[in-house]
């Protein structure tokens, strides 16, 4: 008889919400790395598909190994592909260690693999797009953590000048007077690993359109387990989901004892079927894969509806010379 292949490897989980794509891997306790292309920003890199080398920038929550282990190869790995130095930005207070972690490598590898290393400050920002800012905010966990937030900053008429015209603007400008205000649009934040705090609550955090946290636990009698491990509950979630303003709640960190489907049935228990149906888990390939179908079914549909411009006219022949 012959033996078992090994165990295939993971897929990526993916949910596209307009307009960002969002995916990775997530599994509580062994790995999470997570990316937005659009953003050119990834989240973690407890492993390093392939698809995560492209993000210029990562965000690190915290320095737990399933969170930070592939951090070296992720940094040796853009180099290699010509993509440049990786931007590790991260808590301040874990920075010194993470810097010596890299060091190791140098030692071990006898090389040196360059890196730009970015601490932060709570509330400091950092511009990872134009007019695109991250925050990180700090979180409560079992060793120094962050959360961080994703917001696009932009600029407006000031209401006592919306009715002025273009040549009166154009004149106040010139004199100096301050026509326009800027104001910050929250995108994105995510968590990272996390127990329940006011800092989940933040305005940033409450009004972002896209909100990416852990749940880890979600037996009933697993509170707790996850109090202990300074981990969010389903019942955590499902308190929270009443202040949220996302258009869309996307849960990571689920563990491998967890089945979806039992997870998704517990989420609507306690929060109810219309505040589920904000909640979308990164990995639950069946359900986001018919979603992402159904997203491209209708693009299509209503591609095909846009009113179609006019034909030109044809041009008349020229006119035929006299005999």
């Amino acid at each position: 008889m012959l033996p078992k292949p090994p165990p295939r490897e993971l897929s990526l989980g993916f949910l596209y919400v307009p307009p960002f794509r969002i995916y990775g891997e997530s599994i509580a306790g062994e790995a999470t790395c997570l990316a937005i292309p659009e953003l050119d920003l990834g989240f973690d890199i407890g492993s390093c598909p392939r698809a995560m080398l492209s993000t210029k920038h990562l965000a690190i929550t915290h320095g737990h190994m399933d969170h930070i282990g592939a951090l070296a190869y992720y940094c040796s790995q853009r180099r290699f592909q010509g993509m440049g130095n990786a931007k590790l930005l991260c808590d301040a207070r874990i920075a010194p260690a993470i810097k010596r972690m890299m060091e190791g490598y140098v030692d071990l590898e006898r090389q040196r693999t360059p890196y730009d290393l970015i601490p932060l400050q709570p509330g400091q920002p950092w511009e990872i797009k134009n007019n695109i800012w991250l925050r990180g905010f700090e979180t409560e966990h079992t060793c120094p953590s962050f959360g961080y937030t994703v917001s696009e900053k932009r600029t407006k008429l000031k209401p006592e000048f919306l009715d002025l015209p273009q040549e009166k603007l154009r004149e106040l400008k010139e004199r100096g007077v301050e026509i326009t205000r800027s104001f910050e649009i929250p995108l994105f934040a995510y968590t990272g690993d996390t127990a329940p705090g006011a800092h989940l609550i933040r305005e940033e955090v409450r009004k972002a359109q896209i909100v990416i946290a852990e749940c880890t636990f979600f037996e009933p009698d697993h509170k707790e387990r996850a109090k202990v491990g300074m981990h969010m509950h389903i019942d955590d979630i499902a308190e929270w989901l009443r202040v949220l303003e996302c258009e869309a709640l996307i849960l990571v960190h689920v563990s491998r004892r967890t089945d979806v489907a039992y997870a998704k049935k517990r989420i609507a228990e306690v929060s109810g079927e219309k505040l589920a149906r904000k909640v979308h888990f990164l990995m639950d390939y069946k359900t986001n894969k018919a979603r992402y179908e159904q997203q491209l079914m209708d693009a299509e549909a209503k591609e095909h509806r846009r009113p179609r411009p006019a034909p030109a006219p044809r041009p008349l022949p020229p006119p035929r010379p006299p005999p």
